[in-house]
């Protein structure tokens, strides 16, 4: 059976909004998780925006950020985002929590938001 709903759960990574200087998503904890990808979407862009994004991660949630190491990303993001696209971001890393982190390097404005998008190691309730 092509039941790929039953085997995926999601979080809010990123709320949709217009995003006007660099910011982090939520804290998404991994633990008894079996892995983690990033879906980014894009709307209109103001200002000429040079918006990028890449992963973070901790081990606490709350302190403790880093970059993740380029090794350890997959990515069809390209270093400026694009109008109206969808971007994908794998996680290889280990550390228990991991969040998308939007990076602006000039440029008014990007609408911009994204999903977490999970294994769980227990199938979820359907």
């Amino acid at each position: 059976m092509r039941d790929l709903y039953a085997n995926l759960a999601t979080v809010p990574a990123l709320a949709p909004a217009v995003q006007t200087a660099a910011a982090q998503g939520a804290a998404v904890d991994l633990n008894a998780k079996g892995g983690v990808a990033f879906v980014v979407n894009t709307g209109a862009i103001a200002g000429a925006g040079d918006f990028g994004v890449t992963l973070q991660e901790s081990d606490t949630g709350t302190s403790g950020w880093t970059v993740v190491a380029a090794g350890q990303i997959d990515s069809n993001a390209p270093a400026t985002l694009a109008a109206d696209s969808a971007y994908r971001l794998g996680y290889r890393g280990w550390k228990r929590y991991v969040r998308l982190s939007l990076t602006r390097a000039g440029g008014t404005s990007i609408a911009a938001g994204a999903t977490a998008i999970f294994v769980p190691l227990t199938r979820p309730a359907v």
